[in-house]
C-alpha cells in the first residue's frame, strides 16, 4: 500500500524546487496567486469532463492536475508567510467535522430537508465570525463560480431565509412573464442592452425553475450540450452518406436530418 503522507510529500517537495528562485523552473517562478487562477479554473472544468465521460484514467489524471492547484496555490502561500498546505488541510478536516454533527456527534438528523437546514445554519454561524461590510444573507458566495452555480447558490440562499414561491406554479409564470418582456424589447432597434438584460432575467427565472424541480441547472445545460453534440454528429453522417455538404442544405433538409438524428440516437 502506497504512503499517502510520504506521497503528498513528494508533490509539496516537487513544488518548492519548481518554484527555487536560483534552480526552479522560470516559468513557475514568475505565477502568482491571479496568474494561476484560471489554470484552478480550468483543471477543475477538465475534472468535470472526465466525470461526464466516465473516463476513470483522465479522471485519475485530472484530479492529480486539480491536487497540483492547490499545492501550488500553498506554496505561494507559504512563501508570502500567509499559511502552509497542512493549514488548508486542517481547515477543511474542521470545517467538515464542525458541519456534520450527525456524523461526527451527537445530533440526530431524520431527513434529506432537515438535513439541508442544518447545513445552511452551520454555514451561517461561519459566515457571522467573518468581518463584512455588508450584512446580507447572500454574502460570501463568489461572484467567480460559473453564472448558472452562481444564480443557483444565490437562489437557494434566499430561499432558506423565506424568499421562494411555495409551489413551482408561479415559478412558470414569472418565466413566461419574462419572456413576453424579452418579446417586448426585440422589436425596437439599438436596444441591445435591454435585450441582453432581458435574457438574462429569462436564464436567472430557468435557474429557479430547475432549483424547484431539483434539477442541477448546470449539469441539465451540459448533458444537453452533450445530446446536442451526438445529434449533430449523426446529421454531418446523414449528409455524408448522401454526398451532401451542410452549407449547402436549406433549413427544412437540415430539420429532416435533425429528426432522423433524435429517433437513431433514442433520446
Amino acid at each position: 500500500m502506497v504512503d499517502s503522507t510520504s506521497s503528498i510529500n513528494r508533490l509539496l517537495d516537487i513544488m518548492k524546487a519548481l518554484r527555487d528562485p536560483e534552480t526552479g523552473c522560470p516559468w513557475d517562478i514568475e505565477q502568482t496567486f491571479k496568474t494561476i487562477a484560471a489554470y484552478t479554473v480550468e483543471e477543475a472544468y477538465e475534472v468535470a469532463d472526465a466525470i461526464d465521460r466516465m473516463d476513470m484514467h483522465d479522471l485519475k489524471d485530472e484530479l492529480g492536475d486539480l491536487l497540483f492547484q492547490v499545492v501550488y496555490h500553498a506554496q505561494m502561500a507559504e512563501e508570502q508567510g500567509d499559511f502552509v498546505f497542512d493549514d488548508i488541510v486542517n481547515t477543511i478536516s474542521e470545517k467538515m467535522v464542525r458541519r456534520h454533527p450527525h456524523v461526527f456527534g451527537e445530533v440526530s438528523v431524520e431527513s434529506q430537508e432537515e438535513l439541508n437546514h442544518a447545513w445552511e445554519q452551520h454555514k451561517k454561524k461561519e459566515r457571522e465570525h467573518k468581518e463584512s461590510k455588508h450584512k446580507s444573507v447572500l454574502d460570501g458566495i463568489t461572484s467567480g463560480m460559473p453564472a448558472l452555480r452562481w444564480s443557483s447558490k444565490l437562489q437557494k440562499r434566499a430561499a432558506h431565509h423565506g424568499f421562494d414561491w411555495e409551489d413551482v406554479s408561479p415559478v412558470f409564470d414569472k418565466l413566461q412573464e419574462e419572456i413576453g418582456e424579452l418579446k417586448a424589447e426585440i422589436v425596437h432597434e439599438n436596444n441591445q442592452d435591454r435585450i441582453a438584460d432581458e435574457m438574462g432575467d429569462i436564464l436567472f427565472a430557468c435557474v429557479n425553475l430547475s432549483r424547484h424541480l431539483d434539477v442541477n441547472p448546470e449539469q441539465a445545460l451540459r448533458d444537453s450540450n452533450q445530446k446536442f453534440i451526438e445529434r449533430f454528429t449523426v446529421v454531418e453522417q446523414l449528409l455524408e452518406q448522401d454526398n451532401k455538404v451542410m452549407d449547402d442544405c436549406d433549413v427544412e433538409e437540415l430539420e429532416t436530418c435533425w429528426q432522423k438524428a433524435k429517433l437513431q440516437i433514442g433520446k
